[in-house]
This record gives structure tokens, C-alpha cells and sequence, in this order.
């Protein structure tokens, strides 16, 4: 199991990133090239069931250990009015998830995913980050090993955050990362109006110029302007890269905690896919930057893992075809 023991530790698994296994690539392209269709006409579906092979390392994947998780911390900028909901709202989801009654829940048992729940210091929530880092270098640190830790045995890893005020969280981790101002990078969240959205680029821009000469790496922007449960995403996804797990990314907040990991490290977004684009207007532009093509486009901006679960689907449906089907030689047809 990977963890991070320091900084330095965090900083070396992210500059050293294992690739695909490109014998198990190219003998799940040959097959595909064997079934009874004609070439290409699955689309997507084939390369989602190559992708797969090339990080299980074999040619015919399945999904066995699928693993939705979802992290929750609160965020001391909410106190800025930036979201529609009070902070306790984060505890009441929590409990929400754990007694099974949230979408995340009907999607990910829908998708064959087990779900797990990750509250990380609900009671202690980071600081204001306009008036100073969000998180200690030990904070950090903890939120990205409760990431790394929550990876397990998984062959599929579907993540997910809850916590007021994170899609501010997430608008200022995009702009630290890509540049642009608050304007570029905020939109309504969980519902906000003009004044509330007004609220937000007022705040994400304090923040990028009260930390302005500290973004220089992915730990140090992620510790400033992000947060516990946007870090424990961080630390999931890189953790997830060393032990070979394909990783699907959810909405906005879920996927600006790669950011800072791809500002660095551009090859960490090779073992992801985008699962959807959300309807929140930042969504699109980070993909696009990230250079990820979502699977769906449903207008969904929920959070909770619930877009990325909703896309397993795709993905076990991608596995069967590859991995059902019959070839030309099996099935006594001509062409292949």
C-alpha cells in the first residue's frame, strides 16, 4: 500500500508514475480486432475496454472489487457565504450516506460498487484560506494518506467528496493550477444566486493573492487553497496509479483535485477517465485543460461520486462486450 511519510514522499511517487502494460494493450487491441463487428463500431466501448486491459495487465479485464468512495470535510470559507447551505449540512449527508439513503448509494449498488465513507475532522474545519493556508503541512499530509489508504484491494476506483463551500475550494485549486481569476473558474455550486456567485470570485481571488508566491507545487497548492477531503481525492488517485487501479473522476470538485497533481505531473490523468461533465461551467474548461473526454454529459452536478458511478456502467458494459463476445473464428463468420 502506498503511503506518504513526508513530503518529499509525496512529491517522489508523483514524479515517478508507472505506465500501462502495453503487451496486455496490444493483445486486448488484437482481439477487438477478432470480434464479430466490423472494426471501430463499438467506439468508445473499445478503447475503454483497452484502457482497462493495459492497467490489469491482461488481456480479457474484469470487474471484480469495484470501490466507490466518498470523502467529507468542512471548509473554513464557508463562514464567506459562499455556499446555498449551512456547514452542518456536510455531518447530516455523512450520516445520509452511512445509513444508505443518499444517490451515491442507489448508484453506486446499482453499478456493483461496495461504497465506503471517509469523514475526515467534520468538527475541525480548515482554515479561511484568504487569510492563510487551509491546511498545516501535517493536515495535508493526513488528508492525502486517508486517500492513499481508502484505495485497498479495489480493481476500480469510483471517487467522491461531500463538503460545504468545496466548489470554491475547487475553483481556486483550477486557477492556482491553470491560472485565470476567480471569474474563470467559479460557478453556482449547489445553487447559489448572482450575489452568492459574487461572494465566490471575490473569495478565490483573495486567495490566489494572498498565496500567490507559495503555488509552486502540488502539495504546497493543495494544502493552501484546497481541502481535506479534495487532498484524500489527491492522495486516492496517486496512490491508486501505483497499485495499477484505473481511476473514474466525478464532477468539478472531484477532478480539480487532480490539478495540482497534473500541473506537475501531466502523465497522473493516464490511468483516469472523466466520468461526466458536469453542468457546473468550470467542469468543461478543467477537462479540457486536463485533456479528458468525459464519458457523459447529463447535466448532473450532485458531487458524492454519483456522475463517476453512473459511468461504471459504461465501463462494465465495455468489459462484457471485449471480454463476452464471440470471435469470427468462434462463431463460424466470415471477415474476421
Amino acid at each position: 500500500m502506498t503511503r506518504f511519510s513526508d513530503i518529499a514522499a509525496f512529491e517522489a511517487a508523483l514524479s515517478a508514475l508507472p505506465v500501462a502494460d502495453t503487451a496486455a494493450r496490444s493483445a486486448a487491441t488484437a482481439r477487438q480486432s477478432r470480434l464479430t463487428k466490423p472494426p471501430g463500431s463499438l467506439g468508445r466501448l473499445e478503447d475503454i475496454a483497452v484502457f482497462i486491459a493495459g492497467w490489469h495487465g491482461v488481456e480479457r479485464p474484469r470487474i471484480e472489487r469495484g470501490r466507490a468512495v466518498v470523502f467529507a470535510g468542512n471548509h473554513g470559507v464557508a463562514a464567506r457565504g459562499v455556499s446555498a447551505f449551512p456547514a452542518a449540512v456536510t455531518v447530516q449527508m455523512v450520516a445520509n450516506f452511512t445509513a444508505g439513503g443518499a444517490a451515491i448509494n442507489a448508484l453506486a449498488d446499482s453499478a456493483g460498487l461496495t461504497l465506503a465513507v471517509v469523514p475526515l475532522d467534520l468538527d475541525r474545519p480548515t482554515a479561511d484560506f484568504t487569510r492563510g493556508p487551509a491546511m498545516s503541512e501535517d493536515e495535508c499530509l493526513a488528508a492525502l494518506n486517508a486517500g492513499a489508504a481508502a484505495v485497498g484491494d479495489a480493481d476500480l476506483l469510483v471517487l467522491g467528496e461531500m463538503g460545504i463551500a468545496n466548489s470554491t475550494a475547487a475553483a481556486a485549486l483550477c486557477a492556482a493550477s491553470f491560472g485565470g481569476t476567480g471569474a474563470d473558474w467559479v460557478g453556482p455550486g449547489t445553487g447559489v444566486d448572482a450575489n452568492g456567485v459574487a461572494r465566490k470570485v471575490e473569495t478565490v481571488d483573495a486567495a490566489l493573492a494572498r498565496h500567490a508566491k507559495h503555488l509552486r507545487g502540488a502539495f504546497e497548492i493543495l494544502r493552501r487553497v484546497g481541502g481535506r477531503e479534495i487532498a484524500a481525492i489527491a492522495g486516492a488517485i496517486v496512490a491508486a496509479r501505483h497499485a495499477e487501479v484505473p481511476v473514474i473522476l466525478d464532477g468539478f470538485i472531484g477532478t480539480s483535485a487532480i490539478a495540482p497533481l497534473a500541473r506537475d505531473a501531466p502523465a497522473i490523468t493516464e490511468h483516469c477517465l472523466a466520468g461526466h461533465c458536469s453542468a457546473e461551467p468550470g467542469h468543461r474548461r478543467l477537462l479540457e485543460r486536463l485533456r479528458l473526454r468525459p464519458l457523459l454529459a447529463l447535466d448532473m452536478r450532485l458531487g458524492e461520486g454519483s456522475g463517476a458511478a453512473l459511468a461504471a456502467h459504461i465501463v462494465r458494459a465495455a468489459l462484457a462486450t471485449h471480454d463476452g463476445m464471440a470471435t469470427f473464428a468462434e462463431a463460424g463468420v466470415s471477415g474476421g
